[in-house]
């Protein structure tokens, strides 16, 4: 099997990934923060080697700080639900993934309310006008992804926090396609929180994300529950990370989360980002000599786009594609909408969708030469 489907979770893991999990499994098998005893203390101090890491990656001042989460939707509800209010609103882009606009799609019925910014690739300028144009008297939170899921566009997400900040509103990045491939400066540029998946460009397990909390406003919990501490206090814990995680944390997912980081971090994200937008930049080229091929942006570079292409196949659904290429060529890709359904409005793709192409780490050249050698089959 090629694997091109990195951008829903990478495979395969790095072999340190599952030694440690399994490791954790047998070693590490007690509930951290819960006991005195020494298998509780290895699994905490386990639990907390991984915040020193994502602190290292992130740029974050304090441990504290990281939360983790059952996934990067988990942390973007937490973020969305536990800070907005009746009377608030939202802006978000116009490329949000449905684990942004589905939570502000149901807090309607609590009297908030959103906007969508237009987003303008290669146009920053008129992308952060549109964002400073969405704003209203009542606006609290910005959420923006850092790169569309589907087209791989990089949003301008320094300059918008800043926007945010000059107008005394909240800034939440979704960095769920970008965390381990594009630089992210959490103390550099003041996001207010940061919302990723453990198991895609981190190449951890699947069931484990972070939340970063860098702001004084602390969102409310989603749940509420044994914490280890204070637990003579009736109510939920005011601090992080406690205050959002209540019950038994996923200590093999975190082991494994943790030697994830350490892959990206001893290849470094510059190194990932380049090596995985070579291999998109040549397949860019090569089905651009193909009139069948769709392409539905100008050749990608790093300054403007994190490594995913997006393409079709006229007069053939995409899903169609994505079946062929799986059934006879055993080539895995993304088809469809991608559950971002903004992001093909946006591009005029609502009613076919598009074909996806995310490598990894992993991936190699002959792989993207046996896939458009299947494309032009097709």
């Amino acid at each position: 099997m090629i694997y091109l489907d990195n951008s829903a979770t990478t495979f395969p893991k790095p072999e340190s990934v599952i030694n440690s999990v399994n490791l954790a499994m047998r070693y590490y098998s007690a509930n951290p923060g819960r006991s005195g005893h020494a298998l509780s203390l290895k699994a905490a101090q386990a639990v907390f080697d991984c915040r020193k890491s994502i602190c290292s990656l992130f740029n974050v001042d304090d441990e504290s700080k990281v939360i983790f989460t059952p996934g990067c939707t988990y942390s973007l509800n937490t973020v969305i639900k536990g800070v907005l209010s009746p009377g608030d609103h939202c802006v978000i882009s116009s490329f949000e993934h449905n684990s942004v606009v589905r939570p502000l799609e149901k807090l309607k019925s609590k009297h908030i309310s959103y906007s969508v910014a237009k987003v303008y690739p290669h146009d920053n300028d008129k992308t952060v006008d549109s964002f400073r144009k969405s704003i209203k008297e009542n606006t609290k939170l910005v959420v923006c992804t850092h790169a569309s899921n589907v087209f791989g566009f990089r949003l301008p997400v320094e300059r918008i926090c800043a926007l945010c900040h000059n107008y005394g509103i909240l800034f939440c990045l979704d960095a769920a396609q970008s965390g381990g491939v594009l630089p992210i400066d959490i103390e550099k540029y003041n996001y207010d929180y940061v919302c990723c998946a453990g198991h895609k460009g981190l190449y951890g397990p699947m069931g484990v994300g972070v939340l970063v909390v860098n702001s004084d406003v602390i969102p409310d919990s989603l749940l509420e529950g044994g914490t280890g501490s204070e637990s003579q206090n009736l109510e939920q814990p005011e601090f992080t990370p406690d205050r959002f995680e209540s019950g038994t944390l996923n200590v093999p997912g975190i082991c494994g989360l943790k030697k994830g980081i350490e892959v990206v971090q001893n290849k470094t994200t510059l190194a990932i980002a380049n090596q995985e937008m070579s291999y998109i930049r040549y397949l860019y080229k090569e089905l651009s000599k193909n009139e069948k091929i769709r392409l539905y942006t100008e050749i990608p570079t790093l300054d403007h786009f994190a490594p995913v292409l997006s393409f079709s196949v006229k007069d053939k659904n995409s899903e169609d594609v994505a079946s062929i290429l799986n059934n006879k060529f055993q080539i895995a890709v993304r088809a469809g909408l991608h559950c971002s359904p903004l992001a093909h409005q946006t591009m005029s793709t609502i009613d076919e969708g598009t074909v996806r192409v995310s490598p990894s780490i992993f991936t190699t050249r002959k792989e993207i030469e046996k896939l458009i050698f299947a494309l032009k089959k097709i």
